[in-house]
């Protein structure tokens, strides 16, 4: 069974989501994104998932606000060069279970979450 969390070490929200999932003690791989980068080929997995590169990217990012690209119109080829070259455009936490994805820190979306992981045996 496939049980993996793209996350970043040193980010709160996601500590916070992994601790109250218990998601270690259900034996999930954590992949630091930081430390090793998504690749393309896991990107587009996510990508036939969400439906969009666009649902993927972190529009909190510090790079988002520096760069200055609320200004800009991004096709959906810019988000996923972007999510490509630097890691804090990725929205996480990113929870998968075997083909279900669980994308980003919303109070729905980690629920959803936390419903799956304790119906694993």
């Amino acid at each position: 069974m496939i049980k993996k969390v793209y996350h970043l070490n040193r980010c709160s929200t996601c500590k916070r989501i992994i601790k109250e999932l218990d998601l270690i003690g259900k034996g999930f791989e954590l992949q630091n994104v930081k430390e090793k980068a998504i690749s393309e080929a896991e990107l587009d997995v996510l990508y036939k998932e969400s439906g969009s590169y666009e649902a993927l990217f972190n529009r909190r990012s510090v790079l988002y606000r520096e760069r200055k690209l609320k200004e800009q119109v991004l096709t959906e080829e810019d988000y996923k060069a972007l999510m490509l070259e630097h890691y804090s455009f990725i929205k996480r936490p990113i929870i998968q279970v075997e083909n279900t994805f669980f994308i980003g820190n919303s109070k729905k979306t980690i629920e959803l979450a936390k419903e799956k992981a304790n119906n694993l045996s």
